[in-house]
């Protein structure tokens, strides 16, 4: 159903995005920034994410048949690489699904303009968000409701992005360096989770009769 589809792809979406967490980044990496120039890069970099996720989540499928890699082995394959960031977000390790420490490290001692790289390519819209928009749109099949469900779950989780970055300052004091740490821990284990259900699901496809 669209609804649940939505809400599936809501709760997958924000876990990958990690809003809260992008936010402390945000912060880091933009130490001398006034107030209105982060506003003004969170939302240049939230447009390029809108726009690099959904064009993804329609060619990616395209490319895939190009190709001629099924979606059971994508599903598999994608999961695989989720399970890698969800270990990464759990131990707080590089496993390059998310921007490098030296590309953060780049990006702090920079006094350019942020939005493009890293903000929104890889922070945002990185290889574990392009995957899961190609996987989730291609659960959605050919029916219109369910797709407009998963495009309407990546816009909500976007602006849910957007609303963190542009107070990304208050954010963290609010929570502080520990809860991001705790949080960013307890997204990692749901979206090991759901990388385990993606990889069971693609499996049960592969070997299905028929």
């Amino acid at each position: 159903m669209p609804v649940e589809t939505f809400l599936v792809s809501l709760v997958a979406l924000l876990v990958i995005l990690d809003p809260v967490g992008t936010a402390a980044i945000f912060i880091s990496i933009t130490p001398r920034d006034s107030q209105a120039r982060r506003r003004a890069q969170a939302i240049k970099a939230s447009l390029i994410s809108v726009i690099v996720l959904v064009s993804f989540a329609f060619i990616g499928e395209l490319l895939m048949r190009a190709m001629g890699i099924g979606l059971p082995a994508f599903k598999v394959a994608g999961g695989l690489l989720l399970f890698v960031m969800a270990f990464d977000m759990v131990m707080q390790r590089a496993s390059g699904m998310r921007a490098t420490e030296g590309e953060r490290a780049s990006a702090e001692a920079s006094d350019e303009d942020v939005s493009v790289f890293p903000l929104a390519i890889p922070l945002i819209a990185g290889p574990g968000a392009m995957t899961s928009v190609v996987l989730l749109r291609g659960q959605a099949g050919a029916d219109p409701y369910e797709i407009a469900a998963v495009m309407a779950a990546l816009l909500v989780s976007l602006g849910i992005m957007l609303a963190c970055l542009v107070g990304a300052g208050a954010l963290t004091r609010i929570i502080g360096l520990t809860g991001t740490h705790v949080l960013g821990r307890v997204l990692g284990v749901i979206l090991a989770a759901l990388a385990a259900q993606l990889v069971i699901d693609g499996l049960r496809q592969s070997f299905a009769p028929g």
